[in-house]
Parts: structure tokens; sequence; C-alpha cells
């Protein structure tokens, strides 16, 4: 362990002190020693065509340049004697002539390695394979017959080639078969059918298979599909046929895509949604494929890791396929791969190889192409993991080490070399560069420089001697200098000199501040100019007198166009004749070699300043007919804006006097309109002109036309015929307009007949009124109804037939065949036979079941004959009953319901339940018995659930930071009710947990806690929640869709949470403080979810809870109610040590002690020595040197006699004072009895009874009382 503080420490002093890599400039590559360095080289896996020669690459460089070998398959590969392969000049890279050799004789593992004198370079092993095409196997495939509806899966199966081929389905005449969410292909190729369809039958489904790296496509015989007709499968809910089962996993390397598809079959075809369980899908990274059946996640990082799930659903049913994906990962680098050093002798450095990988990747390190544990030795390298440290590095110690990172899905190999140099430093920047730079700009002056030891850059102004410095300028890393704003006095000659321990460089430079070029502001952002015109555009600049601007004008953005109306000044723009096509925005640009600046002028052209239009005159009615009327008008001057369309309104006087209506609307370009009109209306006309402005005011009225009455045009909508009472039909529909009625004395011919063959129709006139009720009609008969409307000169045309019916009644039939089947202890299955439609008696709403548990099939279970009500909405003729008791005895019937009400019930049924898990034990004490036991007692649950089998109980021990040891298990017998347990000596509080079982397995356990103190009182804690947290005990269950109705106490509410089997959507949870006055409830929707938090509750109150399942018309069909109270304390026994107010009252008391101590100790002083032989002779106990009762004053010692301890301090017979043994209570501070607390937290009794006086005296003569700080002790021994 020293030794690891000591390296780590070396670490970071070295680390502290490195010196910053040196780039070497590519101007003195050619000229100083460098190790090699791999510049380029093949792909990993590389994939040959086995038609071209083979061309492995392995680029390198290095000073001197660097000499290449190559190994296969990890032994030395002889190029001189393979006389196919040569090595290209001053390269490594190999070429291959297999013009007359199989190109399979070259696969295998290459790796290339480049050295100098300098050092060893090696390249990734390269993995050389040929690629493969191979033919398909020759197969006959038979036709497949398959009924229509039915799924069909046509296999593709490829051949395996090198890569993987592209596969894709295509007929004879090489046209690519339609797909859709029915017909898709999966991503192994083959074509899935959801279900089959007449159109379906071809005899042409091909699969051709590319192989991309040759070239080439393969192509599998022929499939012929069948689909007959003659018995068409039944629709019915999706099923998955890729993957299969309910769950499946797959493994997915990061970096890489992730493809996820799900294909289900179905009738009517299932549509697939996708989701992540665990988390929400990366949207930016996530793609649906192949109509939503694949799933496809790029660039695949941990984050999507989980659960995924795919959903098939159609309007049967739905079905789940949860996915669980695993991220792993190929080794890669955290911050880039290690760097190169260039290093002075005596300088420090480090190589990183940081990389990350799932699982954690392997590191290890090599010099030259040797593991570095067998290279030689050399003191001024240390290897720490993913780091080597190089301290003192000296000339020679030159080498290129390879670091090699790898897990099972790959490896990651990189070359750092270290070259060790010594040279002068040299200055890089040109001479005497001249710096341009615009006023209040940043400049920067150059002073790239070279040196081994890295130079040390020091900058100077024209001829002064002292160093640049201040906030005037920031000097950068690199040798540049620069300055933030840069002023008009910075110009000028600067010098930079570059100094390390072999010599110094220095170059001179010039900096000239120049004046910024300014665009003098236009008065005018916009100009506007009528059509024929002419406009100029000024642009006058203020610049450098050293620079040159030069000025360009655009339109828009783009160039002006070429035309002889522009005419461009030295600064201005001129354009001559203006049109509408040359509104737009023009920007002026002035440039120069170091700044530009612009400004933008919008033109408008316009003719003059239009406004709305005059009305329209002289308006006038010709080819008058009976239901149409030519108007005629002039229109009014448009002012500058061409009318765009003319509005026509009318006024009927006859129905509603002073209300104008849009009648119609006409282009501007016309003068006249052709109105068809209504019968029996008293019309007026005006109109209005509309151009880019407005509306124009309204024309003067025309001459008022009337047109003559007529019989109807149309009849009434919205016919309907439904029954109020189960002998009666209404009559209602939607009554026609004013001016739809056409003529005076409008009302309806209302008729009816009962819907079988031979009825008559029955026929009344209806006036004032939409409605009309048939009595007298039998029980929910099906009538056919039309309405038709009829003023004083006739009938409208003849009405369409709409179909009603009577009113409902109350069923008269019974589900026959009921019966149940168990599925498990809570829930059953009922089953019925459908009701005829004739006993019915109205529409079919649903089935009611009626359950009750009649008794429970245990001695301690009461009977319980509340009944219970689940309703099944539709056409069912089977339901479940979730949330039943276990082994219990149930009874139940079913009823059919319409819209009226239930009918009679069906004969009463009965079924039992099996056992089930047992609930909590109703209660467990903790009682305690002598110093080294414990007595736990116990009730049996209030829910049996079946017979007992046994108890389990177990117990752990909690610290004072409630943190559990370990756990302790215990089997007892179901007879038992209570068990003595010894207290392990490490702990003074424990957990217990105890769960009653029966042959259905283990319930939820009740928790206790003890504390136990050193004198074998035990202090019990409140109970703690049950796990899974308590259901209320006060009640009975009901028998609802509801079951597991649970709640848990947390910091910000209480968590009810719930299981529901109903059909109702609506679910929400209700809550009201439990008291016998008014109830206000509050609602909180579950939005879906199964578990709701309600917040905001108040600690000491008990709360009434429902969990409601609401139908329609918000009926509350089902709800489950508990009880749940936030206890005005927490439930976990609370370490007092570590509550504030409790330090803060021992503090006090603690000074208040130390005050006492002092009072006494300067009483003692002035005392001076007593007479007091009598009581010293009085006494047997030498040590023992009582005071006085009365003053408190000491009675008279000797000297040799002060230091020794009283009778109460514990001193041992050795002399020695132990603290240990005074850590537990202040009692042993006393001579007997038993320390406590006052109500208001003070300490007494602490010396039995004495007197206050004698308290305070004994006190400080005790082991080490005099000292405030063992005071202090003393007390925060007893918390």
């Amino acid at each position: 362990m020293e030794k690891r503080r000591m390296d780590a420490a070396l670490l970071v002093l070295i680390l502290g002190h490195l010196a910053i890599a040196l780039e070497v400039p590519l101007d003195l590559l050619e000229i100083l020693p460098q190790p090699p360095t791999i510049t380029h080289q093949s792909p990993k896996d590389y994939i040959i065509d086995p038609r071209e020669n083979i061309t492995i690459h392995c680029e390198a460089k290095g000073k001197p340049h660097p000499s290449f070998s190559w190994t296969k398959d990890g032994t030395h590969f002889r190029i001189e004697e393979d006389p196919r392969v040569t090595m290209k000049p001053h390269s490594g890279t190999l070429v291959v002539d297999i013009s007359m050799m199989r190109a399979e004789n070259y696969e295998g593992v290459f790796q290339c390695t480049a050295r100098n004198n300098h050092g060893t370079a090696v390249s990734n092993n390269i993995v050389i394979r040929q690629s493969r095409s191979p033919l398909w196997s020759k197969e006959k495939n038979r036709p497949i017959v398959v009924q229509e509806g039915v799924s069909l899966v046509l296999p593709c199966r490829p051949p395996a080639g090198l890569p993987p081929p592209i596969v894709f389905w295509m007929d004879n005449n090489f046209q690519k078969l339609p797909q859709s969410r029915r017909v898709s292909q999966s991503l192994n190729g083959d074509l899935y059918f959801s279900n089959v369809r007449r159109e379906d039958s071809r005899n042409d489904y091909i699969c051709y298979a590319r192989f991309t790296h040759t070239q080439t496509i393969q192509q599998k015989q022929p499939i012929t599909v069948r689909v007959l007709n003659q018995a068409p499968m039944d629709e019915r809910k999706p099923t998955f046929l890729i993957p299969p089962g309910s769950s499946s996993s797959m493994r997915v390397l990061r970096g890489h895509v992730l493809e996820m598809e799900c294909i289900a079959e179905g009738l009517p075809t299932p549509e697939v949604s996708w989701s992540k369980v665990s988390g929400e899908l990366p949207s930016r990274r996530t793609s649906f494929l192949h109509f939503n059946k694949t799933l496809r996640i790029t660039k695949v990082s941990e984050s999507d890791d989980g659960v995924y799930r795919c959903t098939a659903r159609n309007q049967f049913g739905s079905v789940d396929h949860t996915i669980s994906v695993s991220v792993k990962a190929a080794p890669y680098w955290i911050s880039g791969p290690p760097k190169n050093l260039v290093l002075a002798p005596g300088e420090n450095g480090v190589l990183t190889c940081r990389a990350s990988g799932i699982p954690k990747p392997l590191i290890t390190w090599t010099m030259n192409g040797i593991p570095i544990e067998n290279s030689p030795t050399d003191e001024s390298r240390k290897v720490e993991d993913d780091v080597i440290i190089f301290t003192d590095v000296q000339t020679g110690s030159s080498a290129v080490y390879q670091c090699n990172v790898s897990n099972e899905y790959g490896y990651l190999l990189s070359n750092a070399f270290v070259n060790v140099l010594s040279e002068p430093p040299r200055v890089m920047t040109p001479s005497n560069k001249i710096y341009q730079v615009i006023k209040n700009h940043p400049a920067l002056l150059d002073c790239a420089s070279f040196g081994s030891p890295l130079p040390k850059i020091t900058w100077f102004r024209d001829l002064s001697a002292s160093t640049l410095n201040g906030d005037n300028y920031i000097f950068h890393d690199n040798g540049t200098i620069e300055i933030p704003v840069a002023q008009a006095q910075n110009s000028g000659k600067y010098m930079c000199v570059a100094t390390n321990a072999l010599g110094i460089s220095k170059n001179h430079v010039h900096l000239e501040v120049k004046e910024p070029t300014r665009i003098q502001k236009q008065r005018e952002k916009t100009k506007t100019v009528q059509k024929g015109r002419s406009v100029v555009f000024e642009c006058k600049v203020n610049h450098d007198e050293t620079l040159f601007p030069t000025m360009t004008w655009l339109k828009d953005n783009g160039e002006l166009p070429d035309e002889e109306r522009f005419v461009v000044g030295s600064d201005s723009l001129t354009i001559v004749d203006v049109t509408e096509s040359d509104a737009g925005m023009y920007t002026c640009i002035m440039n120069t070699t170091l700044d530009h600046d612009s400004a933008t002028t919008e033109l408008n052209v316009v003719e003059a300043i239009p406004e709305k239009p005059d009305p329209p005159t002289d308006l006038e009615l010709t080819d008058q007919t009976k239901r149409s009327v030519q108007l005629t008008w002039t229109p009014g001057d448009e002012h500058n804006s061409p009318i765009q369309k003319f509005l026509i309104q009318y006024e009927d006087s006859l129905h509603h006097r002073g209300h104008w209506h849009n009648l119609t609307e006409v282009p501007g370009t016309m003068t006249t309109a052709h109105l068809k009109l209504s019968p029996y209306v008293h019309y007026t006309f005006r109109v209005f002109a509309l151009n880019a402005v407005g509306y124009s005011n309204a024309s003067s009225p025309s001459k008022m036309y009337k047109t003559d009455p007529a019989a109807p045009d149309e009849n009434p909508a919205g016919v309907h015929g439904i029954g109020t009472e189960h002998d009666n039909l209404v009559i209602s529909w939607k009554p026609l307009s004013n001016l739809q009625s056409n003529g005076p004395g409008l009302h309806y011919k209302v008729s009816w007949r009962q819907k079988k063959l031979g009825a008559e129709w029955a026929t009344q006139n209806v006036s004032s009124n939409s409605k009309f009720t048939v009595s007298g009609t039998p029980t929910f008969s099906p009538y056919e109804i039309k309405v038709q409307a009829v003023n004083n000169y006739g009938a409208g045309p003849e009405p369409a037939v709409v179909l009603g019916f009577s009113g409902e009644d109350l069923p008269i039939g019974t589900p026959d065949n009921v019966k149940a089947v168990v599925i498990n202890s809570t829930l059953a299955k009922i089953l019925w036979d459908a009701v005829p439609h004739n006993s019915i008696r109205g529409h079919l709403k649903g089935y009611k079941v009626y359950y009750w548990r009649k008794h429970g099939m245990h001695k301690h279970n009461p009977d319980h004959m509340e009944k219970d009500i689940l309703s099944f909405s539709g056409n069912h003729t089977h339901g479940m009953l979730p949330g039943l008791h276990p082994f219990s005895a149930y009874l139940f019937h079913v009823r059919v319901y319409n819209g009226k009400g239930e009918g009679p019930p069906s004969p009463t049924q009965h079924f039992k339940t099996p056992e089930g898990a047992p609930g909590p034990p109703t209660s467990l004490e903790v009682a305690k018995t002598d110093l080294d036991s414990l007595t736990l007692n116990w009730s049996p649950p209030l829910e049996h659930n079946g017979h007992i089998t046994g108890y389990t109980l177990k117990y752990q021990p909690v610290n004072n930071s409630n943190e559990l040891g370990p756990e302790e298990e215990l089997a007892l017998a179901a007879n038992e009710t209570s068990v003595t347990l010894p207290i392990l000596k490490y702990s003074k509080r424990y957990k217990f947990l105890l769960s009653a079982k029966t042959s259905s397995g283990a319930g939820p356990a009740v928790s206790q806690e003890a504390a136990v103190s050193d004198e074998g009182n035990t202090q019990t804690s409140h109970p703690f929640a049950w796990s899974p947290p308590l259901r209320p005990l006060h009640k009975a269950r009901p028998m609802s869709p509801f079951t597991n109705v649970t709640y848990s106490l947390e910091e910000d509410g209480a968590l009810i949470s719930w299981d529901y089997w109903g059909p109702e959507k609506n679910i929400y949870v209700e809550y009201t403080v439990d008291s016998k006055g008014v109830e206000d409830w509050q609602k909180e929707p579950a939005n879906g979810s199964q578990n709701v938090k309600l917040k905001g509750l108040k600690v000491g109150l008990s709360y009434k809870v429902r969990v409601v399942a609401e139908g329609h018309h918000d009926q509350q069909l089902h709800y489950k109610e508990l009880f749940v109270t936030v206890p005005a304390v927490a439930s976990r026994q609370v370490d007092i040590a570590t509550q504030g107010w409790f330090i803060g009252l021992m503090c006090a008391i603690a000074l208040l002690i130390l005050i006492l101590l002092i009072i006494c100790f300067i009483q003692r002083n002035k005392g001076g020595k007593y007479p007091v032989k009598e009581k010293e002779d009085a006494h047997t106990d030498p040590e023992f040197q009582p005071m006085k009762d009365d003053d408190c004053t000491f009675v008279e010692y000797s000297d040799n006699e002060d230091h020794k301890p009283l009778k109460g301090s514990r001193t041992p017979s050795n002399g020695t004072v132990k603290r240990d043994d005074s850590d537990d209570s202040l009692v042993d501070y006393g001579e007997g009895g038993d320390g406590q607390f006052n109500e208001d937290g003070s300490f007494i009794g602490q010396y039995s009874g004495k007197s206050s006086c004698r308290d305070n005296a004994e006190g400080p003569e005790s082991s080490e009382a005099p000292s405030p700080i063992n005071a202090m002790n003393s007390l925060n021994s007893f918390v």
C-alpha cells in the first residue's frame, strides 16, 4: 500500500513538470532524425477481388527512411522467395500477381513492420480474405397453395457470400414486387404476407442476391403461389411471425446500427408500433423502415441499452413482443490515440493510451514491436497501466511504442514514438513579415519556433530593451503575441527572441494599424418612386489612405440587370425610366484587402397612391323570371388600383327586413350577374367593389323584385324515430327556414308504418312543431318513417324513408349454459350463451355478471354476502372476474341489459377458488426476556387465503446509520405464535420481517425493529409498512375488477397502486379527509397508468381513498376503497445523536457542568484545609475523600492524596483510566441508580439521589473530570 502511494505521488510530480510535446515543423522533417511512423495501411478486414492483383498498403516516414518487412500468420513472410510478390520502391506496399495463381493461397493475417535506427513501427493485423459469390443450390420449388386470408412466408435463403449479398424480390419482367404493410421483406430476405389475397396468385416470385464486391447477381428458382377463395379465413387478432415468442434478446456494438424487426400476421392487416420500455427512443437517430416493421437506430451508444417493445394491433386485439438489447463496445479511444513525444535530454514526458470498451479492454505495451516486459531495462521509463512515464530521458532513448487495446469485440493498435533530440532554437516565421490589421480589431504577431528543449519566447518593441508584458498583450503557447484591440500607436517594429539551453534565435516583424472602411449612413432605408421616373442611390465611403476600396452593387443579393438604364458612378447608382421590375433591395458593398462595409436600401415602384374604389351605380334588373333575374351596374372609379371583384348582397323585406345577406361574387372585369332566386321572397340588391385597398361603400339599392310562391323544393333533414316509452314512437326532424318554405302555410306531412309485410302507411299533418309522437306501438318494433314539407301551393318532393324503432322494454330472456372456469386463486372466467334477439326487447347494451363470496373455506374467514357487478358492453359471451378472494366459495348469475334496463337473472351458479398466498401477520411484538435474547410474539394473518403451512422469520442488525447487516432466516411451524432469539453482540438494534405461507407460497411480511440497551431494556420502534405495501385490514377486500390495491408512504406523498381487469378505460383516484362531516372529494386521473401519487397530504390525518372505474355518462361502475394514514412522525427510529436540537442541548448541559466545576474548584482553593480528622478515621476506604454536604467545600486533604481518584471513577487496579469502560451510560459515573432524562431533556439522578452540592463536587474528582473536553466526551458517549 505504501509503495502504491509513492508511485501515485511520483506520477503527480512528473505530470506537474512535463515538457510540452514538440511538433517538428515540416521544413525540418528531412533534416532531423525521427523514428518511423506508419502513414498509410490497408484496412484490418481486407476483402479482395479474386480477378485483380492484390495490393496490401504499408507506407511510413522517418529519418532515415525506414526499411520494411512483413509477417504472414505470425511468421516471417519471405518476399524474395515468391516471384509473384513485389514490394514497391521506398515503400512497404506489397503487390501480388495472381494471374497464374489462386487468390486464396494468399489469404491470411499480414502485418507490416517499418524500422530505422531510431525504432520500429508496426501496422494493424490485416486479414486478407477473398470475396465469394457462390451459386444458388439447385432446387425445384413446388407450387404453394393456400386459402385466402392465411399468413405466408416465402423463403429466400441466399448462398453465403463474402461480403453477404443484398437481397431483393422481382418478377420475370425484372420489376420489383410491390411491398406494403401487408407484404414486406424481412431483414434476412424472406418475403412475409400478413394475410394473402387472391391477387397474390402468381408464378414469378423470384429472389435475387446481389454480391457487391464482384458485381454479380444470383437468381433463385421462381416460386408459384396460388390463393384459393373457397373458404376464406376468419378475421383474427395479430400474432407475430418473427420474432417468435413474447420476448427475445440481441446484442449490438457501440457505434454500429441496431435493427430490430417485428412482422405480424392477422386479418385485417395489423399495424406495428415501437416504444422503449426503459426510456425514450433517440429521435434524431431513430428511423422506422419496412412500413414500421423495422426499428433502426444509428450510431448506437450505451444509452440505447434496454428493453424495447413492438406492438401489433388491429381491430380485434393486439400482441406485444419485448426485445432486450445489450450494448457492447469494441475498444475506442477516449481522448485519441497516444501522441508522439519529442523530448530533450533530461526532460520528462508521458505516453497516454486512454481507451474504453464493454467489457473493459486489456491494455498491453510493446516497444519496437517487442513486449515491453521483454525489452531492455530503462530506468527512465515506468509503465503504469495505460501510461508510460519518462523521467530524465537521455540521448539514445528514442523508440517506437505500440499500445494494444483489446477485448472480445476487437482491438486498437497505435504507434507513438519518443524522439530524444538536442536542437538549438530556430524561428520559423519569415523575417520582417508585415502584419496589417484594422483599428479596434485584434492583432496577432507570429513567432513560430522549434528547438529541443522547447525554446522560451520573449517579445520586444522596436529598440526597447524591456520585454512586452501587461494586460495590453496576450501571450499564446505557440509563441504568438496578441494585441486584443489594436490602436494606431501599436504600429511599429517588433522582435521575438527564442531561447533554450543550446542557443538563441531572433526575428523581426512589422505591424501596421489601418483606419476602418465605413460607408456614410444613408438617410433613407426605403425609397419610393413612381414608374417612369429616375432614382439615385448614393454610396459615399470613408477609408484608410493606404487602402483602395472597390465598390460593388447588388440587387436582391444578385448582380445588377445588364441594362443601359443602370448607371454606376464612382459613389452612386442611378436607375432611369424605372419600371415595376426594378423594385427590390439594392446593396452597396465597399471592399478593401482588410475589411469591407455595406449598406442596403429598398426600392418601391408605384403608379400613384391608390385608394378604395367608388361604389357601383345604375343598378338595373333585366331578364326577370320566377326563379332568376339579371343584375347590371356601372363600376365606379378604381382610384389607381384595379377592381378585383364585385360582391352582391340582398335584403328579404318580407321575412328579414333590414338584414343584408351575401348572395354571390363576380370577377372585377364583369358588370352583370345572373342571379338564381327562391320563391316567396321580396328581393332588394346592392353591390360592393373591391380593389387592393379594400371594399367600396355600398351602392344604392336596386328596385324591389318579388318572386311568386311555390311548393317546397326540399323536405326537412335530420329525420329520426326513437321511442321514449315501451309503447310509443317519437318522430323528430329539423324544420325548414323561411327562405326554404317557398310560400305561406308551411306544415309537415308525417307518415309511418310498421316494417312488416302488408303494413300500411299512417299519416298526420303537423305544423308549428318539429316532432310527433305515435302511441300504442308494440315494444321495440322497426318502423319506416318519412316527413314531407307542404305549403299552400303544394307538397315538396317525395321524401326518403328512414328506419326508426319504437320504445324498449326490459329484457325477458336469460343467458343459458352459464358456467365458470377458475384460472387462478384470484381470477375466474365466466361463460354464457347469448340471449336471443327477440328476448332482449331493445338495443343490446351488454351483459352484467353479479357475483358474491358465499364464504371462505377456512374457519377464520367469515361469510361475505356483498355483491359485486361487472358489466361487459356489446355482444360478449364471456368475461373475466378479477380480484377474487383465494380459497373461497362464490355464487354468481348473469343478466342481459338493454337501453331500458336489466333482464331476469340466470340460475345461480357457484365455483371455488384455490389457495393463494396469505396476508401479513396481524401483529408482531418484541419483548425482552434477558440480556442475550429477544422474544417475538405475533398473531396469524387476518387473510389466511388457505391453510397456513408455516412462517418465515428474517432478521438482521441495524447500525446508527440505518445500514443493514447480514440477514438470518428461520423457518417456523404453523402453530407457533412466538419465538426466542439470541442477540448478536455486535449490534443493539435489529430489524425483523415475518411472513406466513400456504401451499401457494409466502405472503407479504410485517416488519418491526427493536433497540436493546446494555441493561437489557428493549425499545421497540413503530412497525414498518408491509413489503409489498400495507393493505387496509379493517375491511374484507370487495370482489371487483380492482386487485392488489395498495399504498406506500413516500417523502413527497402516498403512492396508490392497483391492477385492473375491467373493460372501462377511464380510471381515476379520488380522496378526502376521513371525517364525519361533509366529504370534499378531490380527483387525480390515472392517465392510462396503474398508479397515482397523492401529494400535499397533511401529517397526522387519515384519508379515505377510492380507485374508481368510470363508465359512460360519468357513471361510477366500480371502485375500491382504502384508508391511508399519514403518521405524525417517521416510522423508522431516528438516531437521536444526529439531531441538531439534541446536540445543542448536550452542549448546554456540558457548559453548565463546566461552570459548576470551575465554581467548586475556586471554592476549594479559597477554603484551604479544614479539620476533618474524625471523618477520615470513620472511613474504611483510604481512597474515599468526601465533601461537606452543606457548603459544597472540600474537607482537609494531604498533598499526596489530592490526585487520588474517587471511588466512582472506576479506575482500574493498574492505575490507568479506561475510556471505553465509560462510554455506554452516565450511570457509570455515579455510585448507583439509573441515569435518566426529565421531560425537558435534562439529566437527573446522576448520583443516586445525593444532594446537588455533592453532585457538583464529586463529578470533577472522577477520572479526567477536571477537563471540560472529558466532560463533553462523557455526555457524547451516552448518546
